[in-house]
């Protein structure tokens, strides 16, 4: 429905779409309303069915793209251009201040432990999500080879795939504990050991 909209009723849905993501990282799936999104959004009943006639699970898909974007686009421009070792301390600062500024209203806790868990279609989102996330890791990893910053023998996709879950760990205990201690751990052990693996080799 969203290509065939104007720029007015564009703005509206995404309008939806964002106060159903606040009241959801607020209260949960199984505890948010439609009555709480609509006095959210400020939009009527008809407006929100007009937009989303197959009702909250609809929006639910809404929303877990909505917060698989948001996970991606906090982490721009830096996850797209890991090409250096600056480049890898300036994402590894990027990533530990918006976490913390974001605390319990972060997109990808709501993601992973709320939204994304409510239908397939969510699912199948986060997964969608994970697979980038991890090949912009893997496509940062393999710059810094093809620069000759890393061997050739550095394994960039299972290197990603590790980043990537201790990554998502960090978070999780970040939302659990309200401190960012793990999540600041597992990004320094990531760019140390790859920088180590550097310094291996050139020791060989």
């Amino acid at each position: 429905m969203s290509g065939a909209l104007t720029a007015k009723g564009q703005a509206t849905r995404a309008r939806i779409v964002k106060g159903a993501a606040e009241v959801l990282r607020e209260q949960g799936v199984a505890l948010a309303t439609l009555d709480d999104v609509r006095a959210r959004s400020g939009t009527s009943k008809s407006q929100l069915f007009h937009y989303f006639p197959e009702g909250k699970d609809q929006l639910l898909l809404a929303v877990a793209q909505f917060e698989a974007d948001q996970v991606l686009d906090d982490q721009m421009p830096h996850l797209g251009c890991l090409d250096s070792w600056d480049a890898w301390d300036q994402w590894r600062d990027a990533v530990l201040r918006r976490y913390e500024q974001q605390g319990d209203h972060c997109p990808l806790g709501s993601l992973i432990l709320q939204v994304g868990r409510s239908t397939p279609g969510a699912r199948a989102i986060v997964t969608e999500l994970m697979r980038q996330w991890q090949e912009y890791l893997a496509a940062g990893m393999r710059a810094l080879r093809s620069a000759g910053h890393l061997p050739a023998s550095f394994d960039t996709e299972q290197s990603a795939a590790a980043l990537l879950a201790g990554e998502q760990g960090g978070v999780s205990i970040m939302l659990s504990t309200g401190r960012s201690t793990h999540l600041r751990a597992v990004l320094d052990s990531a760019i140390g050991q790859m920088r180590a693996a550097m310094r291996a080799a050139e020791v060989e």
